[in-house]
């Protein structure tokens, strides 16, 4: 799988530091309260997974299954929430997680829907951020890397629900990519 990258932009061992670091990070803005981590599927599966066991701190952890590309290489401007209910976060310090903050509808979506939910505080942490405009304004607290705006794959990224098992980032060879 790793022959259909067009090039690597992020080994395991550069992505394993990075983690260290947005942990200390998270860990020292935290210190004495509990963090409720919501994760966005499917994406940042794996990134959630391998950044929570760096943080000692007290936390809960919830998901939320959303969608806005279905299938496609660009979001389809639309964020179709696939649960019934939201995590509880009223009085609650909630960092969202994400794999990748793009277009910014994903993320503006969820914190929209959460704010009503009256929690103390929400925070993103994306692994990764498209150095782009976006249509709606969307940042992150904490972020693993900046990139261009390209298709990449790999460390829970998919394109078609494929390469998300590659231990490294890159970007897909683009004869591999359906426009």
């Amino acid at each position: 799988m790793q022959a259909d990258l067009e090039r690597v932009l992020f080994d395991q061992a550069t992505i394993v530091r990075r983690l260290d670091e947005i942990a200390a990070q998270i860990s020292s803005d935290y210190r004495d309260r509990e963090l409720t981590v919501i994760a966005i599927l499917n994406g940042s599966l794996i990134f959630m997974a391998d950044l929570l066991r760096r943080i000692p701190l007290p936390l809960r952890l919830d998901c939320l299954s959303v969608a806005s590309y279905l299938g496609g290489l660009q979001t389809s401007g639309e964020v179709i929430f696939r649960q019934i209910a939201l995590p509880d976060v009223a009085g609650r310090h909630i960092l969202l997680l994400d794999d990748i903050l793009d277009s910014g509808t994903t993320i503006s979506a969820i914190r929209e829907k959460l704010q009503t939910a009256s929690p103390k505080s929400i925070r993103v942490c994306v692994l990764l951020r498209k150095l782009k405009e976006r249509k709606q304004p969307a940042d992150a607290h904490y972020i693993g890397f900046d990139i261009a705006d390209e298709f990449v794959v790999g460390y829970g990224l998919d394109y078609c629900e494929r390469y998300r098992n590659l231990p490294c980032i890159g970007v897909l060879k683009k004869e591999l990519v359906a426009s």
